[in-house]
């Protein structure tokens, strides 16, 4: 067996990457790349893996959202800031309702690249490689635009590092204070749709004011002012993830220095690829996207070489099947993992089962079966006896409209006044909070029905 390093994955077969027209140019930039400073840290992807084993032991939950796709064009700290702050209202909410610490993780920081159905697409009747993100090619409709440039690695890395210094900032210098993050939440409820919410809400108001009126909010002022917040993306573009790669000197082990959670998509999962290869010698948290395609026997050689030593919170199974296929598809999963005796996270992804073109012809996510496919989801778990560790969700904190229904319904008709994504339709701010409070009811119940049996 060939021992692992940073670089192995490039004898095996690799899809779903970029053929660079200019070797020269793309040695360059990888060198170039490798001597810049890692965007995360050792130490943060180990305590992010502890909480995720918390999580999958059903002692916290999480929480993982953000753009489907960052794009160059839209970087603005103010948009940083807004996805931040929904993320923060939908924590406090799932916080309240599972009555567990509740990992916050963003699609940010490091999601440029994006896998696609066709090496080639249609636009406007022409015939175009197809745009994969804009840390490899630019959307622009024509032939130049969609030539993979490496030099677009070094403006995704700079824009990642600002995301990260913005996000640490708001994440420790007073903005994630709990109490402000809950007016925020108040505001969502003052309207007539969102009233059913507003039961929930007060509560949480109550037990703000309990602590505060007990002297428990001066004596955790600290706890109650900063969060931890970590990053995450799709490992796909493994030139780049090589090249921020870094040995970590403290425990002798590789880290993936481009971000503090990677995943390897449902399109690159292949067990003998150079994607797996990649994230199997990296000790950050690794995410495993499962989708119907997803065979027992793929997932027992998966699990084995993606966690070895089979340790709580280094693999995520993040399950993606649409709204009406989670009864078929995911209790065959679970048997699986019982099988194996893994350890593993199961966390639920309804939104890449649930894309359909709408009748004016946008691409887009019903929000109905958005949650339809969470509840499928909560409702396997309960039957199978298993736990039900978490969410993940395309969304933003920009008021979109991409994504249909929710309290504020966004229609058929609607989806041209805001749709800005350059990939995937995301959840806006009013649709991800609602979720959040929905997800929430369902974790309650979740909690009561174990109390229950436990009685």
């Amino acid at each position: 067996m060939t021992e692992w390093h940073k670089s192995t994955w490039r004898n095996l077969p690799r899809v779903q990457m970029p053929d660079y027209p200019d070797a020269s140019a793309l040695n360059a930039v990888e060198a170039q790349l490798s001597k810049y400073p890692p965007l995360v840290f050792a130490g943060e992807a180990r305590k992010l893996k502890k909480a995720l084993g918390a999580a999958s032991r059903g002692e916290a939950f999480l929480l993982q959202g953000g753009d489907c796709a960052e794009a160059f064009d839209q970087f603005s700290a103010n948009a940083i800031r807004d996805t931040f702050k929904v993320m923060l209202q939908m924590a406090m909410v799932l916080t309240y309702g599972a009555k567990v610490p509740v990992v916050k993780v963003g699609r940010m920081a490091g999601q440029f690249a994006k896998p696609r159905s066709a090496p080639t697409e249609m636009v406007d009747g022409v015939e175009l490689p197809s745009y994969r993100g804009d840390i490899i090619n630019d959307l622009a409709a024509t032939r130049e635009a969609r030539a993979p440039d490496p030099q677009r690695m070094l403006q995704a890395y700079l824009q990642a590092a600002a995301t990260l210094n913005l996000l640490r900032a708001f994440s420790t210098g007073g903005y994630a204070d709990v109490h402000q993050v809950h007016s925020w939440t108040l505001g969502f409820t003052e309207g007539e749709k969102a009233g059913r919410f507003r039961d929930m809400a007060n509560r949480i108001s109550d037990t703000l004011d309990f602590m505060k009126a007990a002297g428990l909010d001066s004596a955790a002022r600290h706890e109650l002012q900063t969060v931890d917040f970590y990053t995450s993306h799709e490992a796909l573009l493994l030139e780049y993830e090589e090249a921020l790669c870094r040995l970590d000197s403290t425990s002798g082990k590789w880290l993936a220095g481009s971000g503090h959670m990677v995943w390897i998509g449902d399109r690159t999962r292949q067990p003998d690829g150079a994607h797996v290869e990649f994230c199997a010698g990296v000790q950050n948290p690794i995410g495993l996207k499962c989708g119907p395609s997803m065979t027992a026997d793929d997932l027992k050689v998966l699990m084995a070489k993606l966690n070895p030593q089979n340790e709580e919170g280094r693999l995520t199974l993040i399950a993606r099947f649409g709204a009406g296929k989670v009864g078929e598809h995911l209790p065959r999963l679970i048997k699986t993992v019982r099988e194996e005796g893994a350890k593993v996270l199961w966390v639920c992804d309804p939104m890449h089962g649930n894309t359909i073109k709408s009748a004016s012809g946008y691409k887009t996510r019903p929000f109905d079966s958005v949650l339809r496919e969470v509840r499928e989801f909560f409702g396997v778990h309960k039957a199978e006896g298993t736990v039900a560790g978490g969410v993940h969700f395309e969304m933003t904190g920009q008021d979109v409209t991409e994504c249909i229904g929710g309290v504020h319904a966004v229609t058929d008709e609607n989806l041209q006044d805001r749709y800005h994504t350059a990939c995937d339709p995301r959840l806006n701010a009013s649709q991800s909070l609602e979720l959040a409070f929905l997800v929430a009811e369902e974790l309650s119940q979740a909690r009561a029905d174990r109390q229950a049996a436990a009685s």
